[in-house]
């Protein structure tokens, strides 16, 4: 058998997901967008002729299940202790083991030709309304491992019901799956996938002691990793503290374990959303984690795995795109908002999640604009059931009433359509590269929205950054600042400019508007199954993986590159884009020319170190003296006590100073901005003590580090 596309697929494979909330196919019981993504991917594998099976928990909530589904209850009963040891430093007041008495049952119900395997006990069936539990029960409730217990249980489920039956476990979001490739290891019969569901920071640990523990009950196999986690060598304090305000990176006490090498080390293949969600967690590039990332144990772990790394993808709902946007009265529907249908609309469709979806620089951005007096409607959706607690947003939304319409409730999807259908342009100025696919801007553009979102690497594949020829819309550069002042402005100047192409190019406006739907509009969950079944056909036959050169190339790992004649170019042009001369003497003499194009890279990527070692190894005068200059005259601190930064190409220059360790043992550096005295040229008081670096954020984006140098 073969696919549509000719790539040879089996004809029956098991396909068992896993994960701590699978209940998409009943809106009453949704938590979160990943619950969604596995019902959909579930029903497009069994459409395809696979049997699919989902193991979830049942969270307290088996009679609502019976009034609505027809339930089995199986024949299945497990009981056993589940001991949980627990780290004093956290559970004080706690015994250091706690033993919990486990009867786990099991019920089935099939629906779409799926079955759903509901997992039953006393822990699992707490918080019945939430499921997740909260973190403010870390510490102080045991219910915090809920989703480990099901951990345990799932794997022993695993074994217990479907014994040596082959199967693809395709779990999700490592975070709630760390154990079961490990246990599921040596079971020739059971292949993991592991997928990579949000970047949640790479090198996020947990206790040692209680994984090995947990491992043991399962019978897997696995030497500790905890002394591996310790970041290596010195390290400057500021660059570590401030990973805190990135949340990209925390450091951990020793004897801790990192999850990701956990499931990456033992699962067979790991799983990413888009292309560039798989890029971003390959090296970090660009952001203020990278330099540090390098340093990190972790690093080795996904250079060591990435060729079992693959797209899998994500889509929009079948039932959205089945829906006709010209169906909606515009008139209607903004009017009822009391909104203006005559003016241009954008919209905004998220959870209140101030952060990591850059909703403070948004709103301080609609207010701006809508101040300076800008005709354009606003429809904000920050969803939270609790309301939204910020005062700043229903200040904004009040002092421009008739303009901007914000919301916050949970409503129907057809609603949501038609707030999109009535919308000439969408925002998702989202930060931290925390959105991985972001289905809900595909959403709005699938109803020719034009989209205003960041620079994302995880939201490429909606084309908003690309070029007049190929892009979709208008990008703003990333952000990893808690209150950033560079988005705020950026969305402001990219809102009056859609409003001017609305207004002044129509023609130009509409060949987005529709370049934009059919973008989206191919993100479906059919494409989507067939991207995983290419991939788990390829392990079900056993074929190896193929070694990920272009990923190599792009990020650097020189190591990993079999060095052919073929490949010569290709590694001369990456070791170019790199900075690394000496790989690229390997393959050519560093000329004149050479180091002037390496060290011309260098400079704009602001990657000092580079530009210093071409300098070192060019031949003569290969690199202008000017240049030379530039480069060691960058940073001055003056006998006045005064820092003067100069770099063309930066946008901000930030001094970041380290602090003492807290009594609460948290320590997080003074973050002082340096004034903007001139184009390119920034100024502020120098460091009263030792251990600043400076934080760069440049016009492409990027984000890196600098020393503060004296003289």
């Amino acid at each position: 058998m073969t696919s549509e596309t000719g790539v040879p697929v089996e004809p029956r494979m098991h396909i068992i997901e896993t994960y701590f909330e699978c209940c998409g196919f009943d809106h009453t019981f949704l938590q979160g967008g990943t619950s969604v993504y596995l019902w959909n991917l579930s029903r497009a594998f069994a459409a395809r002729g696979h049997r699919v099976s989902i193991v979830t928990p049942a969270n307290g909530r088996l009679d609502d299940l019976r009034s609505r589904y027809d339930v089995e209850d199986l024949p299945y009963e497990d009981t056993y202790t589940l001991p949980l040891v627990l780290d004093p430093q956290v559970w004080r007041g706690f015994p250091a083991e706690a033993a919990i008495e486990l009867r786990t049952t099991a019920h089935r119900i099939r629906l779409d030709g799926v079955d759903l395997y509901f997992l039953s006990n006393d822990h699992l069936d707490r918080l019945p309304t939430t499921f997740y539990p909260p973190y403010s029960t870390k510490g102080h409730d045991l219910v915090f491992f809920k989703p480990l217990v099901f951990q345990v249980d799932s794997v022993r489920f695993l074994r217990g019901w479907f014994g040596d039956e082959r199967a693809i476990v395709h779990a999700h979001e490592p975070y709630y799956h760390y154990l079961l490739p490990a246990a599921l290891r040596d079971d020739p019969a059971k292949l993991v996938v592991s997928t990579v569901q949000s970047n949640m920071p790479i090198a996020k640990q947990v206790y040692g002691p209680k994984v090995q523990r947990l491992l043991e009950l399962l019978d897997a196999k696995v030497e500790s990793t905890a002394h591996a986690q310790r970041e290596e060598g010195p390290y400057p304090a500021a660059v570590l503290q401030y990973q805190q305000l990135t949340h990209l990176h925390y450091t951990y006490p020793p004897g801790h374990v990192a999850l990701y090498e956990l499931t990456a080390e033992h699962s067979d293949l790991i799983d990413f959303l888009s292309p560039g969600q798989l890029d971003f967690y390959a090296s970090f590039r660009d952001t203020p984690f990278a330099e540090l990332f390098e340093r990190l144990p972790i690093a080795d772990v996904v250079r060591r795995n990435a060729h079992k790394m693959f797209v899998g993808g994500c889509a929009i709902s079948d039932e959205w795109l089945a829906r006709d946007p010209a169906d909606v009265d515009r008139a209607d529907v903004l009017g009822g908002l009391g909104l203006d249908p005559a003016l241009p609309t954008f919209f905004h469709n998220a959870r209140y999640a101030v952060h990591h979806k850059g909703q403070v620089e948004l709103v301080r951005a609609v207010d701006r604009v809508l101040s300076e007096g800008l005709a354009a409607n606003f429809v904000l959706r920050c969803i939270a059931g609790e309301g939204i607690d910020d005062p700043f947003f229903h200040e904004v939304a009040r002092r421009h009433a008739g303009r901007l319409h914000l919301e916050w409730e949970r409503v129907d999807e057809q609603r949501v359509f038609a707030y999109a259908a009535s919308s000439d342009f969408c925002l998702f100025p989202s930060k931290f590269e925390m959105d991985t696919f972001l289905i809900a801007q595909g959403e709005a553009m699938a109803c020719g929205a034009v989209p205003i979102a960041t620079d994302q690497e995880g939201m490429a594949h909606f084309r908003h950054a690309e070029g007049p020829a190929t892009g979709t819309g208008f990008a703003v550069n990333r952000s990893f600042a808690e209150d950033d002042e560079l988005l705020t402005a950026a969305l402001a100047d990219r809102i009056r400019e859609a409003v001017t192409l609305w207004s002044d190019e129509p023609d130009r406006y509409r060949e987005l508007s529709a370049r934009a739907s059919a973008v989206a509009r191919a993100f479906t969950w059919e494409r989507c199954a067939e991207l995983h079944l290419a991939a788990f056909g390829r392990l079900w036959r056993g074929e190896p993986t193929e070694p990920p050169v272009q990923l190599a190339l792009r990020h650097g790992w020189f190591e990993q590159l079999r060095n052919t004649a073929a490949e010569a170019d290709a590694v001369k042009e990456a070791a170019v884009a790199h900075g690394a001369v000496d790989v690229y003497e390997r393959h050519a003499p560093l000329d004149a020319e050479a180091a002037r194009r390496i060290f011309g890279t260098a400079w704009r990527r602001a990657d000092f170190a580079a530009c210093e070692r071409v300098v070192d190894r060019a031949p003569g005068q290969a690199v202008p003296r000017q240049d030379v200059a530039r480069l060691r005259g960058r940073c001055r601190v003056g006998a006045d006590g005064r820092i003067v930064y100069r770099l063309p190409h930066a946008e901000r220059v930030e001094l970041i100073t380290p602090s003492e360790t807290g009594a609460d043992g948290r320590a997080l550096p003074r973050v002082q901005p340096l004034e903007r005295t001139a184009p390119g040229e920034f100024s502020g008081p120098a460091p009263d003590g030792p251990g600043a670096r400076l934080l760069l954020t440049l016009s492409s984006g990027r984000v890196t580090w600098d020393e503060v140098h004296h003289g």
